[in-house]
């Protein structure tokens, strides 16, 4: 059975990176701070270029993933320009 786009666990290719990569972040942005203490969260999207079957692998530190629903969303209108359009209905 396949899994639903980002509900299947990191490509074992990128593992190790993404681990590395998104602990360096995460010390970068927070230093020793752990937990709720953090002043930054972020998310980091890995896939491979080319790829056309939509996989996109994730990692966070700790991000909930409603809220990132809500990110997600929201950047999409960005993307999208909504925040250019007018406001005559």
């Amino acid at each position: 059975m396949s899994t639903r786009l980002g509900d299947g666990p990191i490509q074992p290719e990128f593992l190790a990176e993404m681990n590395a990569v998104a602990s360096a972040i995460d010390v970068t942005f927070n230093g020793t701070t752990r937990g709720p203490d953090r002043k930054v969260g972020f998310v980091l999207l890995c896939f491979p270029f080319g790829a056309t079957d939509g996989r996109c692998n994730f990692i966070s530190n700790g991000a909930d993933r409603r809220d990132l629903i809500a990110l997600f969303k929201e950047m999409i209108a960005r993307f999208e320009g909504q925040p250019e359009m007018k406001g005559r209905a």
